[in-house]
This record gives structure tokens, sequence and C-alpha cells, in this order.
């Protein structure tokens, strides 16, 4: 016969959950503390870095943009002018472990969302920042109460995070709303 641990013991154990999560991001090395709302992550040790470019202009963003242009101007530089003027850059890393990351970055190199798969989890503390303790209680939250079980989703105003998987298959993005770019919806983050 199984017994179901208490509704106390529950609580206990996500707690202890939740603190293990913290302090082992804490003590992971090499890592860098940068993320969401900051600046990108710094390489850390054995990885590769790309730059995937500009992201896609919308069509609302190029019209602003070429808005001012005169009439005279040739495709080619009303090409390239939306090139530079795109509202968004990709900053792809492969971590040592195979884990890739990708970072979407608006034009003055702030990370408004991110996005993982891999064989392994990222250090979910440095690419969230300081939006990590604010994933934590609510993940906690949430299965406290029995309304997600297995994965880390959190559907706020202010933060968007869905992360799940299973062994050697992790995946997630993270957002935040409020900074997106102009024109830029969250379905980019993948």
């Amino acid at each position: 016969m199984t017994t179901r641990p208490s509704g106390r013991r529950q609580a206990t154990a996500a707690a202890l959950c939740a603190a293990v999560l913290v302090a082992g991001a804490m003590l992971v090395p090499g890592i860098a503390r940068a993320g969401l709302g900051g600046a990108p992550m710094a390489t850390p040790p054995g990885a590769s870095v790309a730059d995937l470019g500009h992201g896609p202009v919308t069509a609302a963003h190029a019209a602003s943009q070429s808005a001012g242009q005169t009439a005279q101007s040739t495709a080619s530089a009303t090409s390239a002018s939306a090139s530079a003027a795109a509202p968004y850059t990709v900053r792809q890393t492969t971590l040592a472990t195979g884990t890739v990351v990708r970072e979407y970055l608006t034009s003055d190199g702030t990370v408004f969302g991110v996005a993982w798969n891999g064989p392994r989890m990222p250090d979910l503390s440095a690419l969230l920042g300081s939006y990590f303790p604010q994933y934590v209680s609510t993940v906690t939250a949430n299965r406290r109460s029995g309304r997600v079980r297995g994965q880390g989703v959190v559907q706020q105003q202010g933060l968007v995070v869905h992360s799940g998987g299973h062994m050697r298959a992790f995946s997630g993005e993270a957002w935040l709303p409020q900074a997106l770019p102009a024109g830029v919806t969250a379905s980019v983050i993948q």
C-alpha cells in the first residue's frame, strides 16, 4: 500500500527542492551572471558563440524606418537601412554540454528573451538573471498548489517562462513581455 505525504511534507519537500535548485545554481563554476533584462551572458569555458544576425524586420517596423527617407533612395539602400535598424539580434551559444542557448537582444544590447534546447539544462539562474528568484518562487507555489507538475511554467504579466523536457532533451524559452521591441512578438523566441 502506498501512502501519500501530508500537505505539510509536500510543502517542505517543495521548499527544499527550491532551496537546492537556488544553492546549486550559485555553486556552478564559470557561469556568468547576466540574463533577462541585462547584458548577454559571458562565454562560459568550453562554449562557442555565433552571432545569428538581425531578426526579421516586420512590415510595420520597416515602414516606420523608411518613412523619413526620400522617394529617390534605391532599393538596396532601403534594404541596408532596414537591416541596420532591425528591432533585435540573436546571439547563439553552444555550451560545453551540447546545450544551445539563444539570446534575443534589443538594439541597445539588452536581453529581452532567451531560448534553450539540448541534452542538459542550462544554468537558469544565469539565463534569467534577476528574474530567477521570481521564477523559483512561482514554480514552487504552482507545484505546492498542485496546478503544475514536472515543468517549470511561469505566466505572469512581467515574466513568461516555459521550461521542460526529460533526460537528454531539455528545452525552454523565457521573455519579458514589456521588453519586446516594437513590432516583435514572443513567437520569435525559439
